[in-house]
């Protein structure tokens, strides 16, 4: 190869080009942002639409199904559904992965605008699933004083400090009291004045504005008009003209009664039992998160000092940091990746007990930093799955260096009368060729990434271009810095000088060629002092290196007498097993079928699951009471249930919300005043089996809780917002959809390893109906929609107008008096005829009942549906949904009535097809890459043989470790699809060689596997120690990284095996029989065959 002759002849140009990728790589790591997962881009939008006083079934007919119906012809939709609550819709529409979500959220943006929805209905608005909008810190004010005025400071100092931050995107406040003015209006007096509440209405409206007035020019001074009749305090508001009577102004104070009080209260956050105002914290895109909370924590720190209040009893306390968890991930890999190559450089010295090893060792350093350049350059942030790249290729970054450098040992040897350079290029060219084709079939493989569907393609995605990414720098520097290296350590003493004098120099004679020689020669003059400089710095940095390799030399002392005593055993016996086993070809192929036979009998055992869940140590549990438990009595249950929590030694933080459940990933969840959550997180160090331990404990403790429905425990949704299961159940009646759906539900919970099994349809929400009868507001003069509007304005209110203080807006709502309103006697007794000279009550012209409602209507592709979901913990999902199917298949339904499992197992079947897909084009690929490399079409099927006798391994080691068969698992096994041909080509290259050079068919498999063992068992223990720190499953995000290393250590320790004894067998079995055809046709055309011919 020509670059390994550059590289020897300009050794001082390789070390500056090696300096320089060290340098930039260390420039990007510092500038790379760190985030917990890769960008990954959820193929789902929520319409989310609010309609104040609207129940379910209106809701589903004047906005959710308009919306569905809209929607649903936007390319790249798959699938819409909609959730229709009180006074709220949801309409989630679910697009193909890979559609660019800006460009779908701009069409549904438009085909919303066109949509004519109630005119009382806020505006929808798009909302996106994505874990990274999840906050990365949430932070608790409370204390001693009031909760309006805690909400104040939150809104009005807090929030101003924070959000001034360099990466702060959002400050958000949620809980407390929000201010409201009250205008409580007197329906007798006005009605005796004959003045209606919407004339109240309008007038505040009027009175509170400020408005541009135009410029005036007085000479040579032109001004601003401006008129100024902004409220500036509550007190004039009561102040304002309503209306006249007999010339007499009404005030509103006469009316009304105008009070400070604050909205109604819709949720409620309490941290360790001590009612608190929420801060939460988002980050802007693109940042570092670790680096944001490292900067907000200190401005907090600043912030407890200045800000007025908060050195009297008031507490500002971080309950969550993202970015702490993200930091223990980020040096769990880290620490792993060190580990690894540690014990490669380990391995490395057992097997060549030389300074060697520290030769090999380099590429390690050189290959991980100069990597990063190459995610900055491609915009990839370090995070569990690219520094989890790293962690995984660290042992195979010194694979092509150990080839090359056995080759150039090789023929250093041999000695004769060539130079050690020479030597050394020959050496490394005689197996660059195979090198550069062993890394092209690793890396080729993740190109079928690109086609695999679900979240398994955006996860996986920074993974491999970090692999990638390395692997090709540390060939780089396999076939460049190695043979420098080398040459430099063995150089001639002979060798001219750089800089040395040319006899074969002419002086120039032309002015051109005296400028060009006296550049020549400045530049001559630099590059020998610059290479002395470099060469006196590696000579220095080479003694320290090696007076610390003496150290460890010392250590593996006793790990080196061992490794003496049994290696050299293995490399006698396998010359005459390797015989053996030519000769008893039969056998030995029957032995590996009947192995890889029953490897895939034991597959169906192993259960399988969508992604490993993540342990972070925290965990929610969502809480529902009876439909209609108003807000108070729903926080007297979540107290209970946080003391329980608080009591458990394990717990460090019980973080209460009251009113709402289901926030995450940018998504606000679903409010009601009868549903909460708890956020609980556990002490340091608790996770994966400690918490599973905690959450079974809490389910037992929570149970003998009066009203709770069974409380559903979940984990942070980082990969999907669906439920582990579910269920769905369409048909057009609500009630059978409700009695359908429980009783599917009390089957589903005797399967073993179901949790927190519950039906979407829930008891009837109470609601208070009103019937009018047309034919009584007619005689009386009434229009429908007049007296539907004044009950509305009396018994939810309308807010008028705003108070402006400071930058804050205060609503001013106005509506009747408490007790004209809140009871249904004061509903029935409502005056419909405010303006009319006889009060005419509600009750006169309509009947006013109480009934129950739907608490919400579910809609898949325009069909209702109720959802059957449940946790899952001690099982693997498909084992779990096969007796889940079990019991459909065994259940009565309705007649139009259709039940499918959805939620994570549909998510899951779409992911595994696609990457069952992807291993066959990897592995076409493979072929396509040796087949161009060898030139045959024979020799790169011999190779492939060793991909499916791998399974071997990966069967056997999942099963050891209690692994499932998991997203995870197939992206491992389409690594090793890459990995495990790499011995096998350097193998058959060097038998190709030897026979090219006229060794005998048996005699060339013998000699090449010989001298291949030596490498082929140094690169495998390599790489297989390498990820041993990462298979080990220590640390936090240890639950993505493990089962893919375990993968491909079971797979790559297998085809190592096969590599060794059946690549050799089945090369001499096909050559044997394509020499046999070859001569039986050569026969028939009556031509002799010659030896040279039947072993070509």
């Amino acid at each position: 190869m020509k670059i390994i002759g550059f590289s020897i002849g300009r050794p001082v140009t390789i070390i500056m080009l090696m300096t320089a990728m060290l340098l930039f790589g260390t420039i990007a790591f510092s500038r790379l942002p760190i985030n917990l997962l890769p960008d990954i881009t959820y193929p789902t939008l929520t319409v989310r639409t609010e309609y104040v006083g609207a129940a379910p079934n209106e809701i589903e007919n004047l906005i959710s199904e308009p919306i569905e119906e809209a929607v649903g012809v936007v390319t790249g939709v798959v699938r819409v559904s909609s959730v229709s609550r009180p006074e709220r819709s949801d309409v989630i529409l679910e697009f193909e992965w890979g559609t660019n979500m800006d460009f779908a959220s701009l069409n549904v943006r438009e085909k919303i605008d066109l949509l004519n929805l109630p005119q009382a209905a806020e505006k929808p608005i798009l909302l996106r699933f994505d874990p990274s909008l999840d906050p990365i810190l949430r932070i608790a004010l409370s204390g001693n004083e009031s909760l309006t005025a805690l909400r104040i400071m939150a809104e009005e100092e807090i929030k101003r400090e924070l959000e001034a931050l360099e990466g702060v995107a959002a400050v958000k406040i949620s809980g407390g009291l929000e201010e409201e003015i009250h205008v409580e209006l007197d329906e007798s007096r006005l009605a005796s004045l004959g003045i209606p509440i919407t004339q109240v209405a309008t007038r505040l409206e009027q009175e509170n504005v400020n408005l541009a007035g135009g410029t005036i020019k007085d000479g040579e001074t032109e001004y601003l008009v401006r008129i100024l009749n902004e409220f500036q305090a509550v007190d004039e508001i009561g102040d304002i003209i309503v209306g006249q009577v007999n010339t007499v102004p009404i005030l509103l104070s006469d009316v009304a009664s105008v009070t400070k009080s604050h909205k109604e209260r819709k949720l409620s956050a309490r941290i360790n039992g001590r009612e608190s105002i929420e801060i939460a914290i988002y980050k802007e895109a693109g940042t570092n998160t670790i680096q944001v909370g490292r900067v907000v924590k200190d401005r907090l720190d600043s912030v407890r000092e200045t800000v007025t209040g908060l050195t009297s009893g008031v507490n500002l306390e971080v309950v969550f940091d993202q970015s702490i968890f993200i930091q223990q991930s980020v040096d769990e890999v880290l620490k792993t990746a060190m580990y690894g190559g540690i014990l490669a450089i380990l391995v490395l010295y057992l097997f060549l007990r030389s300074s060697s090893s520290l030769i090999i060792g380099v590429s390690i350093p050189i290959s991980v930093v100069t990597t990063f350049f190459f995610l900055y350059a491609f915009d990839v942030s370090l995070n569990i799955m690219s520094l989890g790249g790293l962690a995984l290729g660290v042992g195979m970054l010194v694979d092509n260096s150990i080839v090359v450098l056995e080759g150039i040992d090789r023929h250093r040897r041999r000695g004769g009368d060539q130079p050690v350079a020479e030597r050394v290029r020959l050496g490394a060219s005689e197996v660059g060729q195979a090198v550069v084709a062993a890394t092209l079939t690793t890396v080729c493989v993740f190109v079928p990434i690109v086609f695999v569907e679900g979240i398994a393609g955006q996860l996986f995605r920074d993974l491999a271009l970090a692999v990638t990414f390395s692997l090709i720098v540390a060939t780089l520097v396999a076939v460049t810095l190695i043979p420098v290296i080398s040459s430099i350590l063995h150089r001639d003493r002979e060798v001219l000088p750089v800089g040395g004098d040319d006899p074969s120099a002419q002086e120039p004679t032309t002015v051109m060629g005296k400028v060009r020689s006296v550049i020549g020669t400045v530049w001559n003059v630099f590059s020998l002092g610059l290479g002395y400089v470099v060469t006196g710095v590696f000579y220095l940095v080479r003694w320290v290196l090696f007076t610390a390799w003496g150290l460890v030399r010392v250590l593996l002392w006793p790990a080196g007498w061992v490794f003496d005593r049994i290696f050299p055993i293995i490399r006698r016996a396998y010359p005459p097993f390797l015989r053996w086993a030519l000769a008893n070809r039969v056998l030995t192929l029957f032995t590996g079928t009947a192995l890889l036979a029953g490897s895939l009998y034991v597959v169906p055992t192993i259960g399988i699951e969508l992604i490993p869940q993540m342990s972070q140590g925290e965990f929610f549990v969502n809480v529902k009471l009876p439909v209609g438990t108003p807000l108070p009595a729903t926080e007297d249950a979540l107290n209970r249930m946080s003391e329980i929590a608080r009591d458990y030694p394990e717990v460090s933080t019980v973080y209460v919300l009251a009113g709402t459940m289901g926030q995450s990933g940018g998504n606000a969840g679903e409010e009601r005043e009868n549903i909460g959550q708890l956020h609980i997180r556990l002490e340091p160090g608790l996770r994966g089996a400690a918490e599973e331990d905690v959450m079974n404990r809490l389910r037992g403790s929570f149970a003998p809780i009066p009203g709770i429905e069974a409380p559903e425990f979940a984990r942070p949704a980082l990969f999907s917002f669906k439920n582990p299961v579910e269920v769905e159940v369409s048909g057009y009646n609500l009630t059978r959809l409700t009695e359908v759906s429980e009783e599917l539900a009390a089957e589903m919970s005797t399967v073993p390893g179901l949790t927190d099994v519950k039906a979407s349809m829930e008891g009837g929400n109470p609601e208070v109906q009103i019937l009018f009868d047309r034919r009584k507001l007619a005689n009386l003069g009434l229009n429908l929609g007049t007296v539907t509007q004044i009950v509305q304005n009396k018994v939810q209110g309308n807010v008028a107008t705003e108070l402006t203080r400071r930058d804050r807006k205060i609503d001013i709502r106005v509506w009747a008096e408490d007790e004209t309103r809140l009871s249904l006697d004061a509903i029935r007794r409502l005056v419909v005829n405010p303006e009319g000279t006889v009060p005419v009550p509600l009750a006169a012209v309509a009947e006013v009942r109480v009934a129950q409602g739907p608490s919400e209507i579910r809609r898949v592709n325009q069909q209702r549906v109720a959802i059957v979901s449940a946790g899952l913990t001690g099982r693997s999902l498909g084992d779990a949904a096969e007796d889940i199917q079990g019991i459909i298949d065994g259940f009565m339904l309705p007649i139009d009535f259709v039940v499918g499992i959805k939620g994570q197992n549909e998510e899951m079947q779409v992911a595994f097809a696609s990457l069952q897909f992807a291993i066959l084009l990897s592995i076409f690929l493979v072929y396509l890459v040796m087949a161009s490399q060898f030139e045959s079409l024979l020799h790169p099927f011999v190779i492939m043989f060793t991909f499916p006798f791998s399974i071997i391994g990966v069967v056997a080691t999942l099963v050891l470790t209690g692994q499932t068969i998991s997203v995870v698992v197939l992206i491992g096994v389409i690594m090793l699809t890459g990995i495990v041909v790499n011995n096998a080509i350097v193998l058959v290259d060097y038998i190709n060689q030897l026979r090219r050079r006229g060794t005998e068919l048996q005699e060339a498999i013998v000699e090449a596997a010989q001298t291949r063992l030596w490498p082929i068992m140094m690169t495998t223990a390599t790489t297989v120690l390498g990820l041993l720190p990462m298979a080990i499953g220590v640390g936090e995000g240890a639950e993505l990284r493990a089962p893919m290393a375990i993968t491909v250590i079971g797979g790559l320790i297998a085809g190592t095996m096969v590599t060794l004894v059946l690549v050799p067998l089945i090369y001499m079995t096909i050559e044997s029989a394509m020499a046999s055809v070859y001569g039986l046709f050569t026969r028939t055309a009556g031509q002799p065959v010659s030896q040279e011919v039947v072993e070509a």
